[in-house]
Order: C-alpha cells, then structure tokens, then sequence
C-alpha cells in the first residue's frame, strides 16, 4: 500500500494506458495505474496457484509482486507516443527510478529491505533468478500482456483481446530442471487463443489509423516545437521545468521524468497553439480538435510505392504545406514487441507447452501449434498520412495503383 500511495504510482493514474487510443476508441479513457493493480493481482493470483505446487520463497514472492506493480513506473506521457521521438525506452527509467534514493518508490524499497530494489530491476531487465518467475513479469506470456490485453479490450469495446484467462492460470506450471514457466497440455489450446488475441489486438486497435494518425500529429508538433527553441525562434516554455530540458534537447533526469504526465503535454499544445509559427499552432489546433491526418495503405510494389509518395508529398506542398510536418510515413510491425516471435537467442521469451499424453514432453509452442506457426508470419505496417484537405487529390491516383474498394483511408 505505501508503494501504491507514492507519488511516481500515482502520477500513474495520469497516464492513459492507450496513450492516443481515445481519439479512435472513445472510452478508452483508462489509466496505467489501473492496469499496474491488473497486473499486479494477477500475480498475486499465479504466485498463489504456483505456490501449492513449488517451492516459492517469501522474498521471490516479494520481488516478483513489487516487479508486477511497478513494472511501468517509467513511462512517460502518452504511453510510447513520445518514447521515439525523445529517445529513451520506459523501462530504463523504471529500473533508475526503483534504484534512485531520490524517489519516493526507491527510498520505500531501500527501507524495506536493502536488496529488494536490486531484485525487482532484475527481474525487469531480465537477469534474475529463478528465471521462471521472472517470466511470470517478463516474457511473452506474462501477467503484463494478460492483464492489457483484457482491459484494453473491455474498454474500447471491441473483442478481440478476449482469451481464456482462468484456464491459462490453472494450467501455468514450472519446468524447474530447466528453469522456465510451461503451460500443460490442458492450456494449449487457451495460449493459442491468447496469441491469437494479441495479434488481432495489434492489427485492429494498436494499429488502428485514427490512433495513428493522432500519433502522427503529435510527433510532427513535438518535432516542430524542438526545431523552433533549437533555432532560436520564439516558442513558450514553462522555464526551469522538464519542458525546457526536452525542448533542449537534454536527456531527462529521472526526477524530472518522474514530473511529466498527459497533462503537461496536452497543456503546452494549448499554449503553442496560439504560437507565432503558423506551422506549430496549426498542428496543436489539429491535434486539440480532432482534425487528424488521414491514411493510405501501401500495399503496393515497392516502385509504385517511391512514385506514389513522391507524387502525394508534391500534392501537400503544392497546398501550401510543408512536408517535412504534413506527410509522414508511418511504418511499425515484424517487431518482438508486437507478435509472438520464436527467437531462439532469447529463451525467456518463447513459450512452451507439454505436448503429448502417453509420454509428455515440454516443446516451444509453435512446434506444436499449426495455429502459432501461422501467426509468425508477420505483419508490416506502412501507411502515409497527411492532411484531409488533400485527401480527394491524393486519391483520385492512390486508386490508380492497386484495387478500388481498399478500405484503407482514415
């Protein structure tokens, strides 16, 4: 309860789980704090059914529930929005905020006990031991994914991140000779729909070409408003806050970090969108207003696709607007992160199952499973996005190169 009462686990509760997920998805108005205590319970609930069955000392308990709760101390506004346009990845500050006396959550550790702290960052980089309950945070079942993909599902309404949750707890068990989780035969049909969920989840909701676009908008701003300050051209700031060491171009301290949410963001995009730079204030209208960019799918050949966005960038600056802010790119998929991916240079992150009854043996899912093979075939996102007012323009040629009824505009 201390840890959850501290200032860096509340900041939590102001930043949406789905970062700009709300502009496609109108109830998608949760928080991470709230999926925090998803993930943390549920946790609570495997350590609990593991427990009757294997050895689980007090301190790992400890260690690998405190991991659940705090696993995403670290992130910052708008969720992974801005993580790319800063550079930096949440999980760094989550392990400098959990090692730092300077925050609440790091002196409460400390006061616990002197090695907690070092065991939770380890088990959220991946080096602690036993490593099967590590998995239990990080790996690519987890209580981290079970728990978003639940929520986030109820939440925007849709149905796709529906799985077996009970019977993947019930059938989750330690191969300890080999230090790793395993689900046994019973759960392997619930694992595959669980993958199979994650997957759609991506393809229909995190990908989706409203919250994309949204995306979009935001980093065309942000990347405006650090060329105006590292251009010495007159832009608001709140002076000596984190703001300013951003539009410095300086990495965060962890402290300062810590300081940000949604808020602050959302605040300064009010304030620059009655800036002098016509460029800036017309992107934070859009983005305050919801006069997003629209989206066309490239799935084209490769040459069609350098002609057709040669083509579209021509259009928008023919208009009036400039490119380097008005047309983006976006691209993301085939990545770990998204889909279930059997890397073999990283153990912990593949799942396995007992397969077979006669004579069970433990084997990596897609081994086994036609169904996972199926969905390691990958998926690549490639979209442009620019601004409505040209969408006609653009698409009286986008139709030219591939089938009329696409379905793929925003």
């Amino acid at each position: 309860m201390r840890l959850i009462d501290s200032a860096e686990f509340q900041r939590l509760r102001r930043i949406r789980q789905l970062g700009l997920a709300h502009f496609a998805y109108q109830s998608a108005e949760h928080s991470r704090f709230t999926h925090s205590l998803g993930a943390f319970y549920l946790a609570t609930r495997v350590l609990d059914r593991l427990g009757e069955k294997y050895s689980i000392t007090r301190d790992d308990r400890t260690a690998v529930q405190v991991a659940a709760l705090l696993h995403d101390i670290g992130h910052g506004p708008f969720s992974h929005v801005v993580e790319g346009i800063l550079g930096f990845h949440h999980e760094d500050y989550t392990v400098d905020a959990l090692l730092n006396a300077d925050t609440e959550i790091g002196r409460l550790l400390a006061e616990y006990s002197p090695e907690l702290s070092l065991r939770v960052a380890s088990i959220i980089q991946g080096t602690f031991k036993p490593l099967a309950l590590a998995q239990l945070v990080s790996s690519q079942l987890d209580v981290d994914r079970m728990d978003y993909l639940l929520r986030d599902s109820l939440m925007t309404g849709v149905k796709y991140g529906i799985f077996d949750l009970e019977w993947i707890i019930k059938s989750i068990e330690i191969d300890e000779a080999a230090d790793r989780l395993y689900v046994s035969a019973r759960g392997t049909y619930a694992v595959e729909d669980y993958l199979q969920s994650r997957y759609y989840m991506f393809r229909q909701v995190y990908f989706h070409r409203t919250l994309r676009a949204a995306e979009a908008v935001l980093r065309a701003l942000l990347r405006r408003a650090l060329h105006l300050f590292q251009s010495a051209r007159p832009i608001w700031y709140p002076p000596g806050t984190a703001i300013e060491t951003i539009l410095q171009g300086r990495p965060l301290a962890v402290v300062e970090h810590l300081s940000l949410d949604d808020s602050d963001i959302v605040f300064c995009i009010k304030q620059w969108s009655r800036s002098a730079d016509p460029i800036l204030a017309d992107l934070c209208r859009r983005f305050l207003n919801r006069r997003l960019f629209k989206a066309f799918d490239l799935d084209m050949p490769e040459e069609e696709r350098e002609a057709f966005i040669s083509a579209a960038r021509s259009v928008v600056k023919h208009h009036g607007y400039d490119p380097e802010y008005y047309f983006v790119e976006d691209e993301a998929g085939d990545a770990e992160h998204y889909f279930y991916s059997r890397d073999k240079t990283n153990e912990k992150d593949l799942i396995f199952v007992e397969h077979g009854f006669s004579r069970p043996e433990i084997r990596e899912i897609s081994e086994v499973s036609a169904a996972v093979r199926g969905l390691q075939k990958g998926y690549t996102l490639l979209r442009a996005c620019f601004p409505g007012e040209v969408k006609k323009e653009i698409a009286s040629f986008y139709r030219d190169r591939g089938p009329e009824s696409r379905g793929t505009s925003a």
